[in-house]
């Protein structure tokens, strides 16, 4: 099993923690939006309670390491490792009672290109271990509001993982998918369960609209985020996301593999 010391280590040199490349100043706007009740920034949450830009500071100073100081406003964000550890031995531990109860899971991803891999693994792992994975609504449509004007996807599935992906003739099992924040492929998807009568899923795991889409709906969902993502750090805050890692969530896919191995070995599910 890899160390945390290995592991810590590796989070340091992958700059998965500790100095991020997520800038302060992307951090603040997106805190900024965040407590403007900007959709972009939500992505599917309606927080209950009253968040401004300083209750946000400091929240994700409390949850993943970043300054504190309102006056910081500029430099790379940083994540302290040990929280980021904290947050993946929860994260195996939530997957590991999933094993044990033969769960139906869901998995999505917002980042196809770099995480599409970290979440197959625990869609392997855990459909050897019993459980149930969902992929409901495969081929369906999706309209995303983006930068660029309303945009049309497909909600497709790679060894068990959710995204969406251009319609676009050639795109289909060819180009890895797109970026996206949005909830609104989660409830495609949850929607499409529900239209088929189940069964829903125990346990939704994934990142951005993946995870916050689905706790706002009242689904046990855990997930990862960086530091511009304040929305799951809120949800979790408030109770309705179970779990969240603090990283990076967008470098080199390889970097995660380590990860994938820590919470393997300590959810005691085969590799």
């Amino acid at each position: 099993m890899l160390s945390t010391g290995a592991l810590r280590a590796h989070l340091l040199a992958a700059r998965l923690a500790g100095p991020v490349a997520t800038s302060r100043e992307r951090s603040l706007r997106s805190y900024r939006l965040f407590a403007a009740r900007d959709p972009r920034a939500l992505i599917g949450l309606d927080p209950e309670w009253t968040w401004g830009q300083r209750d946000l500071i400091e929240l994700m100073a409390d949850k993943c390491g970043v300054s504190a100081d309102p006056r910081c406003v500029t430099g790379h964000d940083v994540i302290d490792p040990e929280r980021t550890l904290e947050g993946l031995d929860a994260f195996a531990d939530r997957i590991g009672r999933a094993a044990r109860e033969g769960a139906a899971v869901l998995l999505g991803t917002g980042h196809p290109h770099r995480l599409l891999g970290f979440y197959a693994a625990f869609a392997d792992a855990l459909s050897s271990a019993g459980c149930t994975v969902l992929t409901p609504a495969q081929g369906r449509c999706v309209d995303i509001l983006t930068r660029f004007g309303l945009r049309t996807y497909n909600l497709d599935y790679v060894r068990g993982v959710a995204f969406v992906r251009s319609p676009k003739p050639g795109g289909a099992g060819c180009e890895p998918g797109a970026h996206t924040h949005s909830p609104l492929p989660v409830r495609t998807a949850l929607a499409g369960a529900a239209e088929a009568g189940g069964p829903l899923p125990d346990l939704v795991i994934g990142d951005h609209g993946w995870v916050c889409g689905a706790g706002q709906l009242g689904f046990d969902a855990i997930g990862l985020a960086d530091t511009d993502d304040p929305a799951l750090f809120v949800g979790e805050a408030e109770g309705r996301v179970s779990v969240v890692v603090p990283l990076d969530d967008a470098v080199r896919s390889d970097y995660y593999r380590p990860l994938t191995r820590y919470v393997l070995n300590r959810a005691c599910l085969p590799q």
